[in-house]
């Protein structure tokens, strides 16, 4: 089972994260910041993971702690879920509009965390949710799941719409990677033999 539960205590945030690559894309989050849990239930729908977060901060400060906190543990649990990468496709993409905001996500599940994020915000605050912490949680995510990821808003003028596809796109591209390919039963998916 591509299953993980990771528990992450600091003296900033309490949080604990479950999550099943082979879902159907339940989700049961408790972030504190209410446009975060939307967000994160697109992942989960959109990926078809079941996910859970509890996670309590120190949002009496902001927001930064959680948020980011957030994306490591998500990315530790996606690391020890997917294990060798054996049979996985490795690269997804996807592309989601929403009204006028397009946004297009590409993922290698390479071993080698990079992210590249480019998101023109015209606000910056969606709801209790600072834009800027956007970019926190994927850079999180992706130095602790070891992925390269690309995310481009290619337009849109409304700040939800522009992070909803973000998200949206980005839950479509890692099914993709993460889906199991029946004719690499059993292999990296690397000329090197290793991710």
């Amino acid at each position: 089972m591509r299953q993980a539960e990771i528990t992450r205590n600091t003296l900033e945030t309490q949080i604990t994260v479950r999550l099943n690559l082979d879902g159907s894309g339940a989700s049961k989050l408790q972030t504190g910041i209410g446009f975060l849990d939307h967000m994160l239930d697109q992942i989960a729908r959109h990926g078809l993971i079941d996910l859970e977060v509890d996670a309590k901060g120190d949002l009496h400060i902001d927001g930064h702690h959680t948020v980011e906190d957030i994306g490591i543990t998500i990315g530790q649990a996606l690391a020890k879920a997917w294990d060798d990468k054996k049979g996985l496709r490795r690269y997804g993409h996807a592309y989601v509009p929403l009204d006028e905001a397009l946004s297009r996500v590409v993922i290698d599940l390479s071993g080698r965390p990079g992210l590249e994020f480019h998101v023109p915000f015209t606000r910056s605050m969606i709801g209790e949710l600072d834009v800027d912490l956007v970019y926190e949680f994927f850079q999180g995510l992706v130095n602790h799941a070891g992925m390269t990821l690309h995310i481009d808003n290619l337009r849109g003028v409304n700040s939800h719409h522009q992070a909803e596809t973000v998200f949206k796109a980005f839950g479509r591209a890692l099914r993709m990677a993460i889906e199991v390919d029946p004719r690499m039963a059993g292999v990296i998916p690397s000329t090197k033999g290793s991710l």
